[in-house]
């Protein structure tokens, strides 16, 4: 998780992308917990890839260290200092790459089953796409193995897209094989690949297998931030989860489910939902939202908006109803 995430500016100009709240959670929290509560084993430790500690301080380490905590497991803190792509990134952790392991990038939210092949050296997740060509996928052989990775292939080789979570059953396989891409610097589209070190575990017969996802939600951009809300709050309201907290102060309003709202949120002369995400401490007044994320602590009077992402301390009065506002920002319309 060491990008700074400028797809999603202006919302991750204060605030790292992996924390940036969906559904009430910082993302990569509820990736996190998605794979602990799937995989079947206890985990030991958690290792956090971060980059520059001036953007990644301490308030970030102190969350992603309450995060293993709370999961049973230590937290261990490396940096990459440089973005020389994802086989860099997992080096850097190096001291962590031994045994079992899962290599998740933190940006991406799933729902899944994934237990483990045991007969497989390495498990690659996949989900079927409509648009293969604008992703890396996985070629099968005839016994449904993974025997090669094509980034964005011009001609058809499968609709598998990799979606960036792996297994390895012992992934200090894996660092071997990307020491080996360091060390002979060997480079793709300008960086150091995991994919590299994949391949040449498979040249030295390690078994791949892949594993399916029935969804995949990317995080990458405002409009896919706000359908992977969307997406979660649905899986969460069909768990029967109730996402609206008890101190929720409604006066005069309508919550159309499914939504999450936060402790001490005020909501007077409101429609509210369904599909809409409100921090802590935020008052919505006289407005309409619908399909929107609402961060804490911002003051939103009569609006009608919806398709919208909202930062924290925001104080906005209009009536846009498409808007990407950041952190720390006043407008009034």
């Amino acid at each position: 998780m060491a990008g700074r995430g400028s797809r999603l500016r202006p919302h991750t100009l204060s605030v790292p992308k992996p924390l940036v709240p969906v559904a009430g959670q910082p993302i990569v929290h509820r990736l996190v917990k998605d794979i602990a509560s799937v995989v079947q084993t206890d985990i030991e430790e958690i290792s956090f890839i971060l980059g520059d500690p001036a953007f990644f301080g301490e308030d970030v380490i102190e969350s992603l260290t309450s995060l293993a905590e709370e999961l049973g497991a230590r937290a261990t803190i490396y940096r990459q200092d440089e973005p020389l792509g994802t086989g860099h990134a997992i080096m850097c952790a190096k001291d962590s790459l031994q045994g079992p392991a899962v290599i998740a990038y933190a940006d991406t939210l799933i729902k899944a089953d994934l237990s483990l092949d045991p007969s497989a050296d390495a498990v690659i997740w996949v989900k079927q796409v409509d648009n293969p060509e604008a992703y890396g996928v996985v070629q099968l052989s005839d016994n449904s193995e993974i025997v090669e990775l094509v980034e964005k292939p011009t001609d058809f080789v499968s609709d598998l897209a990799v979606i960036g979570i792996y297994y390895f059953k012992d992934v200090s396989v894996l660092r071997d094989e990307l020491q080996y891409v360091l060390d002979n610097d060997i480079i793709n589209g300008g960086e150091y690949q995991i994919n590299d070190g994949i391949k040449r575990m498979m040249a030295n017969g390690k078994i791949f297998k892949p594993g399916e996802v029935q969804q995949w939600m990317d995080c990458g951009n405002k409009q896919v931030v706000i359908e992977t809300n969307r997406q979660v709050l649905e899986n969460e309201s069909k768990e029967g989860i109730n996402n609206v907290s008890s101190t929720v102060q409604n006066e005069n309003s309508v919550i159309i489910q499914p939504c999450f709202i936060a402790e001490n949120v005020k909501i007077s002369n409101a429609v509210i939902g369904p599909h809409v995400s409100i921090g802590r401490d935020s008052e919505i007044k006289d407005s309409v939202i619908s399909n929107s994320i609402i961060q804490h602590n911002s003051l939103i009077t009569q609006a009608n908006i919806k398709d919208s992402m909202i930062g924290a301390f925001v104080n906005y009065t209009g009536v846009a109803k498409d808007l990407s506002i950041g952190d720390y920002t006043t407008i009034h319309e």
